[in-house]
């Protein structure tokens, strides 16, 4: 009987060490890169300023009007006054917080095919795959794209 009590003290033991293994640490910079979005008509550059994380439109597969040959602009933005200003080089997320594990929150992203701004949420899903979620109040309410890491030295 003794051998049986020593087997399961080691046994629950075990169990119990494994159970609180600490979490894995993961890169809050992962992010950081150019990323594909989801339409496959832009990139965005994820940057970092001070402990936030940035995105930049750095790319756009049509980037001149076809009705002027100019530069595309910011005309489906609701103020008028912004209208004006060129797609390519705008900042079009804001504000984000690494939340540990894999996951940036907090942020803002701006759609400029619909002129509006969503709350968003960034979910790393292996290092060249990156789930943006989208969303008005909370994140049930939400659309996700999935966005691919660009290889800087490749061209579309």
């Amino acid at each position: 009987m003794k051998p049986f009590r020593w087997l399961a003290v080691l046994l629950l033991t075990t169990s119990t060490l494994t159970a609180f293994k600490p979490t894995p640490q993961y890169n809050p910079d992962a992010v950081l890169g150019t990323w594909l979005n989801g339409t496959k008509q832009g990139r965005i550059q994820i940057y970092k300023k001070g402990d936030k994380y940035f995105g930049k439109l750095v790319w756009l597969k049509q980037p001149t009007d076809p009705a002027t040959g100019k530069p595309r602009t910011d005309v489906r933005n609701s103020a008028a006054n912004l209208r004006s200003r060129p797609l390519v080089g705008l900042d079009v997320m804001q504000g984000f917080n690494y939340d540990g594990g894999k996951v940036w929150e907090n942020g803002m992203i701006y759609n400029p095919e619909d002129g509006k701004e969503y709350n968003c949420k960034l979910t790393l899903k292996n290092p060249n795959t990156l789930d943006v979620r989208g969303y008005v109040g909370i994140s049930l309410l939400g659309k996700t794209q999935t966005w691919t890491r660009v290889d800087e030295h490749r061209t579309l």
